[in-house]
């Protein structure tokens, strides 16, 4: 907010009119970078996890000792596979956090540009909070499960429980939290450019 606040005092935006064509158009922009941005992360683990299972699989495959004990796993290669995933899945949505509020302020103007900001800020608040909860709630209901309610360990609910926590990890651990950044950088990028937007104006 204090963010958002800054880049309305730096482009003299008194208010969002909401029927301002170009203003509806960056409301809807923003509201959809937030699904987006959190569909792209939640991809991100995907690809990543299925990335270090490979690799288990590998060592397991290739080296019988590891199962009985004899002989260690290569730990470095597991981690580098997670560190390279973390920043290789992370140009796509970083990008598209950047470049948006240039394309919106660029081609429908200061205006427009807040409209997206605010319809980013009102969808990204409320999917951070409904994430990092669904997220919390079905890592907790794996727990109490193996804790030896509704059937404990094998049972069919903790297969289910176990599937939700899949889901459930990456929401409140990934794209949750990942949230927040997307609308700090979108606001941060905006202000940086506020005076480019200013000067050039919109071009439609």
């Amino acid at each position: 907010l204090a963010l958002f606040v800054s880049y309305a005092q730096a482009v003299s935006l008194k208010k969002i009119d909401i029927l301002e064509p170009k203003v509806v158009i960056g409301l809807l922009v923003g509201g959809m970078l937030t699904f987006l941005f959190t569909a792209l992360t939640m991809e991100s683990v995907s690809k990543a996890a299925y990335q270090m299972v490979e690799e288990v699989r590998r060592q397991f495959h290739e080296n019988a000792g590891i199962l009985e004990g004899k002989t260690k796993p290569d730990y470095k290669r597991c981690v580098g596979i997670s560190t390279q995933a973390a920043l290789h899945e992370m140009i796509v949505p970083g990008i598209l956090a950047a470049a948006s509020p240039i394309v919106v302020g660029l081609v429908l103007g200061t205006d427009a540009l807040g409209g997206m900001l605010a319809g980013a800020l009102v969808t990204g608040v409320l999917m951070a909070i409904f994430m990092s909860n669904s997220g919390g709630a079905w890592d907790n209901a794996k727990k109490y499960i193996e804790a030896g309610n509704n059937g404990g360990k094998g049972s069919e609910a903790h297969h289910a429980a176990v599937v939700g926590d899949t889901v459930g990890d990456p929401f409140k651990d990934t794209s949750g939290p990942a949230i927040n950044i997307l609308i700090k950088l979108m606001t941060v990028v905006s202000l940086v450019f506020a005076p480019l937007f200013i000067s050039i104006g919109s071009l439609f």
